[in-house]
């Protein structure tokens, strides 16, 4: 198994495992109601939430839910860890993952070609059109990439990746088409408050 294929499996197990953006209606508007409809936006209260291990620190709506994978490959067994939550009125998804390589693969590939995979597994897993592109740091200079993209029914997914002690990080927000303007200022905040609590 090759990295292409180890990381899209990685990519494929929480953007293709039923984790959507929601639409979120009490009921079935008429045809004459559609038109006249406007997204009402609910705020949740954000709390900072630090990952189990201690690694991270993300601010977030609330507790997120907690999934752990491990997948065996020819380097050993990889664990994925997802963190996800899903405000409730709100066609948004917010959702923090990493994964563990051993030190050899790691010693063998760069940062950036890490990051090129995944960018790369992530637009073919979910059949997306990129946006944006544009590299970054972390606040404690980790190499990180950010990524813009709309799939094909308007999802519209903001993704930050960062390689640091042998993980790969992503921290997502996923809007509606319609959501996504008015969630704008939401998702850079959330995004932008992402700390990795580790030294450089």
């Amino acid at each position: 198994m090759n990295s292409k294929i180890l990381l899209s499996l990685i990519a494929a197990t929480f953007l293709s495992s039923g984790y959507a953006v929601a639409s979120v209606h009490s009921s079935k508007p008429t045809i004459s109601q559609q038109k006249s409809i406007v997204p009402q936006i609910v705020q949740p209260k954000w709390r900072t939430f630090t990952a189990p291990d201690g690694h991270f620190t993300v601010l977030m709506p609330g507790m997120p839910a907690r999934k752990t994978q491990v997948q065996k490959t020819y380097m050993g067994e990889i664990k994925l860890e997802i963190f996800l939550i899903q405000p409730p009125e709100q066609e948004a998804a917010y959702i923090v993952t990493y994964n563990e390589f051993p030190d050899s693969y790691v010693q063998m590939n760069s940062p950036q070609k890490l990051m090129d995979e995944a960018q790369y597994m992530e637009l073919k897993t979910t059949k997306s059109r990129l946006i944006n592109q544009r590299n970054i740091r972390s606040s404690n200079f980790h190499p990180g990439r950010e990524i813009e993209y709309v799939n094909a029914i308007g999802k519209v997914t903001k993704t930050r990746m960062f390689v640091a002690h042998n993980r790969l990080y992503k921290v997502m927000a996923i809007t509606s088409e319609k959501q996504h303007e008015t969630l704008n200022k939401t998702t850079t905040g959330y995004l932008n408050s992402f700390h990795l609590v580790v030294k450089p």
